[in-house]
């Protein structure tokens, strides 16, 4: 259990590729609705130029999901001596790292599409609000290993505070 992430320690862990099935399921259904909103002001005047707000979202959307795959490559962690560093982002990248002495909660969430392919998100909560992050598209089992595994060096960083 632990050998597994002893071995991936200091190196970049990528998420799994069947989160990009997950992303893409909810780009779809909200690409979907919004762009029907979109056409709502020409099917409710006729008025032709209101089509293009509608035709515009739908562009928007279909560019979203064009880019998902390479968007779900860019996320990735990496487990160091003492903090997980987190990056995503292509074009504006985010990288935050979360001393493990922090930790004030490690969560585990599973939306519907995520378990129906047998992923889930791990979530990591710290003393500041705004410096949350949550690691999306992890196998379940690899999750929940490294919830334990990051509990545990939370627990012994903070007994030496």
């Amino acid at each position: 259990m632990g050998e597994r992430l002893e071995l991936a320690e200091g190196e970049w862990q990528r998420v799994s590729p069947k989160y990009i099935v997950v992303d893409v399921v909810g780009y779809v259904i909200f690409g979907g609705l919004m762009t029907a909103a979109g056409f709502l002001p020409y099917w409710a005047t006729g008025f032709a130029p209101w089509l293009v707000l509608g035709i515009g979202l739908a562009v928007v959307f279909l560019l979203v999901i064009a880019f998902t795959p390479r968007r779900v490559r860019a996320i990735g962690y990496r487990l160091r001596e003492d903090d997980l560093l987190f990056r995503r982002g292509i074009l504006f990248q985010r990288f935050a790292a979360v001393p493990y002495g922090r930790m004030q909660l490690v969560d585990i969430t599973r939306g519907p599409v995520a378990r129906a392919v047998g992923l889930a998100e791990l979530k990591f909560v710290t003393a500041a609000a705004s410096s949350g992050v949550l690691i999306p598209g992890l196998p379940l089992e690899t999750a929940e290993q490294l919830r334990d595994h990051l509990v545990a060096l939370a627990e012994t960083r903070r007994a030496g505070l």
